[in-house]
């Protein structure tokens, strides 16, 4: 994958560590903290070598100072690997990660954010192909710009309205524009109106984002061409109007309490603080690719409520937590007698619904695997195997904060990995391709 060639390389690392971040069970037992190679096994359908092999590349990922540690779970059959390595602070040792450790998963919240949105559609409350304008009048009558090049005011009207399929397939004309540095006015203005895709989520109320965005043109007409992000926010905003509630709470009470995920929000409760790590990523302003910690001051901070729940990567979990709900994906949408959605409505969610023009346009060709993968319904779907772990069918999503989720049906495999350094290169990072690549040998007949 690459992008524009000519930017230099500072700018393009800092572009697409903002691009990718805007880059994710009932009766299921507390687990206590697992020491690094845990495995709970009813029948091996992992190979123990291979799973060695993944520990020792991951410990070497840490001495190297890549990562400061990581978490990671392979679930496949009547097995469960999980394993651990490194410490919650870069080079200065301290706390181990372990099987509970809270992670930012960025995201790989918008497949979560889908899933509650398609429960309104199975209820009767929205239309996938219907306007969305009751819900989100800011976005009804749109003004559409003539050139994405052009002036704001430069506009010509909607050719029809936004509907819930165009936001989930991020399609719904407004999102990130991938040239870098900012070029194209739309792109300053999204920055300006702070609902620019980036590693800091936005700052604003869900009512204020929606006023932002609305006063936007959009940059292509509602289906015709795929900008990253911000179609799962607004669908995260449409699901507190539907439901009168925060998202956060529409999201425990339909998902995370039916499928056990107790450690899943969009902050971090004072009594859990000492399970979240230091959030990690490359300090541009030295020049030479060391790491710094991003907190605050830089935008990232999940400690306190949010004024806005994101549903495009706002979510705090573990891997346990994410396990329940892959776990329920890839059985059609029920876990242990908990029904969360029709096989149906998973099946259209897992299915690519881009055109070929829609996943080779400049903006999209980089989210879509060198040509392996298109997107469903709020997550990637893989369409043809242009790296060894992209079976057709694999669907899920990586987090700009550092994880990656995915479900392979075909393969009958779940994997998740999770880590504290953020994406900073349009090129997967090698800990991710570690990952995929030994859990994929791992995998026995």
């Amino acid at each position: 994958m690459s992008m524009n060639q000519a930017v230099d390389r500072r700018s393009l690392l800092k572009a697409a560590a903002s691009a990718s971040f805007a880059l994710g069970m009932a009766g299921f037992p507390s687990r206590p903290a697992a020491s690094a190679g845990e495995a709970s096994m009813t029948e091996k359908t992992l190979d123990p070598e291979t799973l060695n092999a993944l520990q020792h590349a991951m410990e070497g990922h840490v001495k190297d100072g890549y990562i400061a540690g990581a978490v990671w779970a392979l679930a496949r059959g009547g097995e469960t690997h999980v394993g651990a390595a490194g410490t919650y602070r870069l080079g200065v040792g301290g706390k181990p990660m372990a099987r509970d450790t809270i992670f930012r998963v960025a995201s790989i919240t918008k497949p979560v954010t889908a899933v509650v949105a398609m429960q309104l559609v199975e209820e009767g409350v929205i239309g996938l192909d219907e306007p969305v304008d009751e819900f989100l009048p800011e976005l009804a009558d749109r003004r559409v710009l003539r050139s994405v090049e052009g002036n704001l005011d430069d506009t010509v009207p909607a050719a029809r309205p936004i509907t819930l399929r165009d936001l989930l397939t991020q399609t719904f004309g407004l999102g990130a524009i991938m040239v870098f540095p900012e070029k194209y006015p739309i792109q300053a203005a999204m920055r300006q109106a702070g609902v620019a895709p980036g590693f800091a989520l936005p700052k604003v109320s869900s009512d204020e984002y929606m006023k932002r965005l609305g006063a936007l043109p959009l940059a292509y007409q509602p289906g015709q061409r795929f900008l990253y992000n911000n179609g799962l926010d607004v669908t995260g905003i449409l699901v507190e109007r539907a439901t009168g509630k925060r998202l956060g709470e529409v999201m425990r009470e339909r998902l995370f309490e039916p499928l056990g995920m107790k450690d899943t929000g969009f902050f971090v409760p004072p009594a859990k603080l000492d399970r979240l790590p230091a959030q990690y990523g490359t300090d541009f302003t030295a020049g030479d690719g060391r790491l710094k910690e991003y907190g605050p001051s830089d935008g990232i901070d999940f400690s306190t409520p949010p004024p806005l729940d994101s549903g495009a990567g706002g979510l705090v979990s573990t891997v346990d937590d994410f396990l329940a709900f892959y776990r329920m994906m890839l059985n059609g949408g029920e876990l242990h007698g908990t029904r969360i959605l029709r096989p149906e409505t998973i099946a259209e969610m897992t299915r690519d619904q881009l055109t070929p023009e829609q996943k080779t346009a400049s903006d999209a060709a980089i989210f879509m695997m060198e040509g392996g993968a298109g997107w469903g319904l709020g997550m990637s779907v893989a369409v043809k195997q242009t790296m060894p772990w992209l079976t057709p069918g694999r669907f899920g999503w990586d987090g700009g904060y550092g994880t990656s989720a995915y479900a392979d049906p075909k393969k009958g495999l779940i994997g998740l990995f999770f880590s504290q350094r953020l994406m900073d290169s349009p090129e997967p990072p090698r800990t991710y391709t570690d990952f995929w690549t030994h859990a994929y040998a791992a995998i026995r007949s």
